[in-house]
């Protein structure tokens, strides 16, 4: 794989020059993000997700990289969840950041809430959701949550 075939990973959401989001990536994309430059990897997922990686932090960091994990419940995300995820990110802003979870749906709306809060984009110029998820009213509630 080359450089660009970051954009082949599950469902690839490049969010800026700094940021790119998706679903798991496979052992040999983790090549390929560190390849493209990335510093840093946040995952969300859930350590027991169907596709997750055992020991991916030693993985990842074994290829240069930082790693973070915030296991998220899919059914149970929280402000906390939230509030440490964007204190995480905003102290990132100079890296170049991959946050992934099992198929970028946790991420999509926690990226909601980074491209309003820390990124100040208006909401007609945010990078979509994941085309095609409709969040249930847990993810509804989550994304519209204020403070």
């Amino acid at each position: 794989m080359t450089i660009t075939d970051t954009s082949r990973i599950l469902n690839y959401i490049k969010i800026s020059d700094q940021i790119s989001t998706s679903g798991q990536p496979t052992p040999l994309q983790f090549q390929d993000i560190a390849d493209a430059g990335f510093s840093t990897v946040i995952n969300l997922a859930m350590p027991d997700s169907d596709n997750a990686l055992p020991d991916e932090g030693g993985f990842v960091s074994e290829l240069g990289m930082n790693y973070f994990h915030i296991p998220v419940p899919f059914d149970a995300p929280t402000p906390e969840h939230l509030h440490l995820f964007l204190a995480l990110m905003e102290i990132l802003q100079k890296e170049k950041v991959w946050v992934h979870c099992a198929l970028n749906m946790r991420v999509s709306a926690f990226m909601r809430h980074y491209q309003e809060r820390i990124m100040k984009r208006p909401a007609n110029e945010q990078i979509a959701m994941l085309a095609g998820w409709q969040p249930d009213e847990i993810w509804q509630k989550f994304i519209e949550i204020k403070y």
